[in-house]
Parts: structure tokens; C-alpha cells; sequence
């Protein structure tokens, strides 16, 4: 069992059920509170933001990505989104006044640092940063719950994470990194096996559009927590707007995880066959087995790795400044013959590497990630 504020994670318990809301705001306190309430009225027991300084999460020349409202300079955006702590703090009082348990994500140390100054609960640490070993040290020196994020990591990658916050506190969220994921490539049938080989509790981080199969599957399927993004509208202007729910769909899902649980898994699984055909049932249980797909091209030996430059946080000790290959602008996207991970998460916004694969299919864990890959400056 894990105690969260007033709140107990394991067997027998309710299933979390956090709505993301992450930048949605827009840097608007009145819009924040707006999606507070629109996550308490749907049944969320949790709202969680992003705690945004762009230098923790992306290069300064990482590009745009096109919206529905117009094409968003993505590090512009996210130097938009950056507002001080008391404004985290204002969020969390709010939060706690409509009796939802506040979360919210770091990216770096500053951000995790300002985060422990507000005395919250636990911490979510998002999939890019599973390898941000020194944010996970600082994290894991705090004592707090915390949920950890595994949409592109093989389980050699889970396990040297959990080796790092140790495994008393944690929640291991399964997801799926692209946005919107298709529902099919869920493999849920994962989160019963990842609980048995790292003895952790587990939930769901699902970027799926659809309120109900996913979310409810994942509680038959043993998650503790289920996540989901909240907008608005998905017509608005947030970064992650596109592939949140609508607070009616977002009832919804709510309605089906409570539902899933009264009934149990051999009736909630029937009704789930009636309204979706058991094959697709089948497709989204998947296999149980986690594979990682990714395209890599190894980076040539001889060009001097630059801590500003690349290269996978856990690694930047005994890689950075060593030979890694020819001469590369910094903020620039690989040339050919560079190595290069697969997927992201985190802030939908942050678009996948062109020589990453966009699609996670849940994951492989026979062989650790070797991908140079950094928060600061790899351009997503």
C-alpha cells in the first residue's frame, strides 16, 4: 500500500484516477482554476500540472509543431509557459480546496527543488527523464511517493531507474508515446506482468481518445492509477489540447473505471466484448510482453560528446567530453549516422525526432537503451 496524501494506492483500493491538465492553462491562473473544477466535476481524484522551465525540457532550437489554432514555436511556448512558484503554490491550494490531491511534473532540479518547496505529495517523473539520473537521485532523496512514467523504456531502463529511487514508493506507469495512441497497441495485458517483475504497484498513463476501453481494461488488468489528459476543448490553443478528453468524456472514462470495479473482471470484461467485439478486446489486452521499437544509427566514435550537445543524463559523467564523432550544430537534428532513441513523453507538444519512430509498442526490455538523449538539448 501507498499512502498519498489522504489517498491509499494498492489492492482493494480505488483506482486513482488523475487528470492531466499539465500546461493547459496557458500561464492564466482564471483558466487553471477552470480546469480544476472541470476535473473535480467530471470525479478526478487528482489534477496534475507541468512545472515548465524550457531549458530543463527542450533546446532553444527545437522547432514548431502545428496546432489546431496555428504553427507554435515550440521553445517560445514553453518560455511562455514558465510562471513562478507561488503560481504552482495558488494551484495546489486550489487544487486541495475542491478535495483533489494536487501532482505535478518536474523536468530538471530547479523544478523539482521549487516542487519540494511546496510540500507536495509525491512527484511524477514523465518518460524522457526514466535515464535523467540526477533528477531521479533528487527526487528519491525527498521520500515521496513517486510515479514514474515508462513509455519508452525497456526494462533494462526501468530497472536501473528503480535502482535509483528504490521500489517502496513508486507507481510504475505503462503508456504509449504517441499522441493520440491507437488503442490496439495498448497491451495491457503488460501491467500485470511489470507488477510481478519489479514488485511495484502500476498504472496507466493513456493518451488514447477513446474514454472508456483503455481505462477500463487497465483496471481489469490490475492498474492502480489511471491518467488521462483534460482540456477544455480540444480545440483549444494547450500543446496537449489536441489529444486530451473534453470534461464530458472525461465523466465518462471516470463512470467506466468505477463501473469496471464494482463489476469485476469477468463481468466488466464481458460488457467490454459486447460494445467493442472481443477481437478488438483482444488486440488492446495485447500480448503482456514489453517491446520497445526504435530506429538507431550508431554515432561515429570520434566526435567529442558537449554536455550542451546530446547525450543521455545517466551517461553525461563518463561520456561527456569524451570522442563521439565529426562536428554536429548544437540544437541541429542529427546528421546521418547519429544514434537516436525512440518516442518521448511528457508534454504532447515536444514533436518525436525525425529518426525516432513515433510508435512505442510497449516495449522490449532484452536490451537497455543506448540512444544519447538529454532534456536540455535534444530537439524532440
Amino acid at each position: 500500500m501507498i499512502a498519498i496524501g489522504n489517498r491509499t494506492l494498492g489492492q482493494g483500493k480505488p483506482c486513482l484516477v488523475v487528470a492531466e491538465l499539465g500546461t493547459g492553462h496557458l500561464g492564466s491562473p482564471e483558466r487553471a482554476r477552470e480546469l480544476v473544477d472541470a476535473a473535480a466535476e467530471a470525479g478526478a481524484d487528482c489534477a496534475k500540472f507541468q512545472l515548465v522551465h524550457a531549458d530543463e525540457i527542450l533546446h532553444p532550437l527545437s522547432g514548431s509543431v502545428q496546432l489546431p489554432t496555428g504553427r507554435v514555436e515550440l521553445y517560445r511556448r514553453f518560455r511562455e509557459l514558465e510562471r513562478p512558484v507561488s503560481f504552482y503554490g495558488e494551484m495546489k491550494n486550489y487544487v486541495e480546496s475542491k478535495g483533489l490531491l494536487f501532482l505535478c511534473s518536474p523536468f530538471g532540479l530547479q523544478s523539482a527543488r521549487e516542487l519540494r518547496s511546496l510540500g507536495v505529495a509525491a512527484l511524477k517523473i514523465a518518460s524522457p527523464e526514466l535515464n535523467h539520473f540526477p533528477l531521479l537521485e533528487e527526487a528519491a532523496g525527498y521520500g515521496l511517493p513517486l510515479f514514474l512514467s515508462s513509455g519508452v523504456s525497456t526494462l533494462a531502463d526501468i530497472e536501473r531507474a528503480l535502482a535509483v529511487t528504490g521500489r517502496d514508493r513508486v507507481v510504475l506507469l505503462h503508456c504509449i508515446t504517441v499522441y493520440p495512441a491507437p488503442e490496439e497497441e495498448y497491451n495491457v495485458g503488460l501491467l500485470a506482468n511489470l507488477r510481478a517483475i519489479f514488485g511495484v504497484e502500476v498504472g496507466l498513463s493513456d493518451h488514447s481518445l477513446d474514454p472508456v476501453l483503455v481505462p477500463a481494461l487497465a483496471v481489469l488488468h490490475g492498474a492502480r492509477v489511471v491518467e488521462k489528459h483534460l482540456a477544455l476543448s480540444r480545440a483549444g490553443s494547450g500543446l496537449d489540447d489536441p489529444v486530451a478528453l473534453e470534461p464530458g468524456p472525461f465523466a465518462r472514462m471516470v463512470r467506466a473505471v468505477r463501473e469496471a470495479e464494482a463489476a469485476g473482471p469477468p463481468e466488466a470484461l464481458r460488457r467490454l466484448e459486447r460494445d467493442y467485439g472481443a477481437g478488438r478486446v483482444r488486440r488492446v489486452i495485447g500480448t503482456g510482453v514489453k517491446e520497445l521499437a526504435f530506429r538507431a544509427r550508431e554515432l561515429p566514435p570520434d566526435e567529442p560528446l558537449d554536455p550542451r550537445g546530446g547525450g543521455n543524463p545517466g551517461r553525461q559523467r563518463d561520456r561527456c567530453g569524451r570522442p563521439g564523432g565529426a562536428p554536429h550544430r548544437e540544437g541541429a537534428p542529427p546528421r546521418p549516422g547519429a544514434r537516436v532513441p525512440a518516442g518521448g513523453d511528457g508534454p504532447a507538444g515536444r514533436p518525436h525526432h525525425p529518426g525516432r519512430r513515433r510508435r512505442h509498442l510497449g516495449g522490449s526490455g532484452v536490451a537497455p537503451g543506448r540512444g544519447l538523449y538529454c532534456p536540455r538539448s535534444m530537439p524532440w
